[in-house]
C-alpha cells in the first residue's frame, strides 16, 4: 500500500486549548481536506485517541454510532486516514497508530525519514549518472556520461 505524508506549516493556536490544538495537529498533517466541511477526518482522530485508553480498537460501526454519521462515510474517512498513517485497521477494528498522539507523530517521523532515506539515495544516483560534482564515481564509473535518447531530447 502507498503511503501519503502531508506536511503544511500552520501558525500554531495561541489558546492552549484541547480542540484547537488537536485540530491544528490534524490540518498540519494533512488529515482534512477542503471536501471535509464537517471535520470528519479530525473527529475520527479525536475519536480514536480518546477510546485508545478505554479498549483496543473500535469498530467502524461504533466510530459511526458515536459520530452520528454512517458507517459508510467512516469507511470512506478511514480509508484516506490509513493511506496517511495514523491509523490502521486489524480486521474489523480500527485503531490509532501507537497508544497517543505524540505516538503516532513519531510514527509519521519515522515513515518520513525511510521516504527522505530513499529519496536521497536516488538523488545521489541521478547526480552521479548525471557527473555532477559532488557525486562519488568509482574509477570504473569515469567513463563518459551516456544519456537515454529520450532525456537527450529533454535536456
Amino acid at each position: 500500500m502507498h503511503q501519503r505524508l502531508v506536511l503544511q506549516y500552520l501558525p500554531k493556536p495561541d489558546l492552549k486549548d484541547l480542540k484547537q490544538e488537536a485540530y491544528w495537529l490534524c490540518d498540519t498533517l494533512g488529515l482534512s481536506s477542503g471536501r471535509d466541511v464537517e471535520d470528519l477526518s479530525i473527529r475520527i482522530v479525536l475519536s480514536l485517541l480518546e477510546e485508545s485508553s478505554r479498549r483496543e480498537g473500535i469498530a467502524s460501526e461504533q466510530l459511526a454510532d458515536l459520530l452520528g454519521i454512517t458507517t459508510g462515510r467512516v469507511n470512506h474517512h478511514i480509508r484516506n486516514l490509513s493511506r496517511s498513517g495514523v491509523i490502521y485497521r486489524n480486521r474489523r477494528l480500527i485503531h490509532l497508530r501507537g497508544r497517543s498522539m505524540r505516538d503516532s507523530v513519531q510514527e509519521l517521523r519515522k515513515d518520513a525519514d525511510r521516504i527522505f532515506d530513499e529519496l536521497e539515495k536516488v538523488a545521489s544516483e541521478i547526480d552521479t549518472m548525471m557527473g555532477l560534482p559532488g557525486s562519488v564515481r568509482s574509477v570504473a564509473e569515469s567513463h563518459a556520461l551516456v544519456l537515454p535518447s529520450s532525456l537527450k531530447k529533454e535536456i
